[in-house]
C-alpha cells in the first residue's frame, strides 16, 4: 500500500475527549486533516461546539458531542447516541482530564475527586469505547499520558518562578495509564484492536519565561512541544502506517530524557 494511503484516515470515525484542551484541539486537527471524521467532545457542549465550528470553518470533517466521563449515566447515554449518529467507531483519543487537586499539601477530598474522573470514569469510557471499536471491526485506542507518568518531577524547572507546587494525583494517574495501555493491549489479542500511549513533555503555552528558560535548555531540541508536534504521532497511531504497534508507551519531549 501507498505509504499516504496507509497514512490516510479517510473512512474512519474518531472521538478525541478533551478535544477543546491545549492538546485536544491539536489533536482533532491533526487527524481531521488525516481525513477522519473526528468527534470532539466535553462535558460542556457548547466548548465542544466551539472548537467544532472552528475546525468545520476550515473545511474539516469535526463534529461536537457531550460526554462527562465522571458520570457514568452521561458516558451510557453518550455510546448510544455516537452508535445511533455514527454507526460505528475506528479510533478513540483518550485525552480528557480533570485538575481538581491543585498543589501537595490539598484535602483529601480533591485527590478523591480526580481519582472519580480520571481512574474510574476515565475506566467506565474507555471500557466502552473500546467494546465499540472491537464491535466495528477493530480499530486504535491511543491513550494520551505525560512523561510525568515516567519520571518523578524535576523541581530546577521551576526555579525562579512562583511554579513547582505539583499535585500527585497528575503522576499517578500518568502513570497507570501508560501500564493500563499495555495490559489492554494483552487482554484484548486477537480482537483487531491497538492500545497505545502518547506521553508528550511540556508543551508551550505562554509560561512563565524564567521556566521556558530552565526547561529549554535540558531539551537538545532547545525548545517546549508546539502544537503541530503530537499531530503526526496521533495520525501515525490512528492509521494503518501504525498497523503494528501496539502496547507502546511513545515518549513525545524533544529528547529530554534521553
Amino acid at each position: 500500500m501507498n505509504v499516504k494511503e496507509l497514512l490516510s484516515l479517510k473512512g474512519k470515525v474518531i472521538v478525541v475527549t478533551g478535544g477543546s484542551g491545549q492538546y485536544g484541539k491539536c489533536l482533532v486537527e491533526g487527524l481531521a486533516e488525516a481525513g477522519g471524521t473526528v468527534i470532539t467532545t466535553s462535558r460542556d457542549i457548547a466548548s465542544a461546539e466551539k472548537t467544532a465550528a472552528t475546525f468545520k470553518a476550515k473545511g474539516l470533517d469535526v463534529f461536537a458531542m457531550e460526554v462527562d466521563q465522571g458520570d457514568s449515566t452521561s458516558v451510557v447515554k453518550f455510546t448510544q447516541q455516537l452508535k445511533e449518529k455514527f454507526g460505528e467507531l475506528h479510533v478513540f483519543v483518550n485525552n480528557a482530564v480533570s485538575r481538581p487537586m491543585k498543589g501537595y499539601n490539598r484535602p483529601l477530598e480533591e485527590f478523591d475527586e480526580s481519582m472519580r474522573v480520571n481512574a474510574t470514569g476515565m475506566w467506565d469510557l474507555l471500557k466502552a469505547m473500546t467494546d465499540l471499536i472491537i464491535a466495528s471491526g477493530g480499530g486504535s485506542v491511543i491513550n494520551i499520558s505525560s512523561m510525568m507518568g515516567m519520571k518523578g518531577p524535576d523541581l530546577s524547572n521551576y526555579e525562579g518562578t512562583s511554579m513547582g507546587d505539583l499535585p500527585p494525583d497528575y503522576f499517578f494517574h500518568n502513570a497507570g495509564l501508560i501500564n493500563l495501555s499495555r495490559f489492554m493491549a494483552k487482554m484484548n489479542a486477537g480482537k483487531n484492536i491497538r492500545f497505545n500511549c502518547i506521553s508528550p513533555g511540556g508543551l508551550f503555552n505562554n509560561q512563565p519565561a524564567q521556566f521556558v528558560a530552565n526547561y529549554n535548555k535540558k531539551v537538545p531540541m532547545g525548545r517546549m512541544a508546539n502544537t503541530d508536534d503530537i499531530k503526526g504521532l496521533a495520525v501515525l497511531l490512528a492509521s494503518e502506517a501504525g498497523a503494528y504497534i501496539n502496547g507502546e508507551n511513545i515518549l513525545m519531549d524533544g529528547g529530554l530524557n534521553a
